[in-house]
């Protein structure tokens, strides 16, 4: 059984989804330490300006010097930020050729009130690999595994839990990832290798790093051509 681990992030870029696709049970490690700066509240869209950051806000009071676990964090509601992000992606992609084939699904989550910075973004996620047409992965949350241990031990701990014989992680791991603890287990690794092709975009030059709903909104029911079906399974 094949598995990938991986923090949620907010609309995820297609390498994210690649993962996803690969995997018969994707894990979202959702009780590990938040990091203010990284993709769990932010990603980058296309504008007529180039690339533009959307953050959603958490509330300041819920990240506790840096140690508060990703399902823990709150949302800041005190700003309109749901709205002015969806409106963003609306003002950029309603000439897109499919925009309008996902924006009533997907406007939806933005008019949803969450609580929980991790319940919006895992559900958000789940909805958008559903329409790239990923129906056969099986979503987790590591926080319903109650699993302990830290590191590459706690990975070890939860691949066994779920019994899987093949861990799939993205290529920064190989820097920390104790290879030898899963291979005397008898759980294979492999590191994705993420070389997509290029894609009509709306706005030049072309840009690599955004998130999936650039994709999505361009290509539309085609896009899985230009993640796994052009980088292979």
């Amino acid at each position: 059984m094949k598995c990938v681990i991986n923090q949620p992030n907010y609309i995820p870029w297609r390498g994210y989804f690649h993962q996803i696709q690969k995997s018969d049970v994707f894990v979202f490690y959702d009780d590990v330490q938040y990091d203010k700066h990284g993709w769990r509240n932010r990603n980058r869209i296309k504008t007529r300006n180039g690339p533009l950051w959307l953050t959603i806000p958490a509330r300041k009071k819920s990240v506790i010097l840096n140690h508060t676990p990703i399902n823990e964090i709150f949302i800041d509601w005190s700003k309109d930020w749901a709205r002015k992000h969806w409106t963003t992606i609306e003002q950029q992609y309603s000439k897109a050729p499919f925009f309008s084939d996902y924006a009533k699904t997907l406007s939806k989550y933005y008019d949803t009130r969450y609580e929980m910075l991790a319940d919006f973004t895992i559900d958000l996620t789940i909805e958008i690999a559903l329409k790239l047409g990923i129906t056969d992965t099986k979503f987790i949350r590591s926080s319903s595994l109650d699993v302990l241990g830290t590191k590459t031990d706690r990975l070890l701990r939860i691949l066994q839990s779920l019994g899987a014989s093949h861990y799939i992680s993205g290529p920064a791991a190989k820097r920390y990832l104790e290879e030898d603890k899963l291979a005397n287990q008898g759980i294979s690794v492999e590191y994705m290798t993420y070389e997509y092709p290029e894609y009509s975009q709306l706005y030049p030059p072309y840009e690599s790093q955004l998130s999936v709903l650039d994709l999505l909104f361009m290509m539309g029911a085609d896009s899985s051509r230009y993640i796994w079906q052009t980088a292979g399974t």
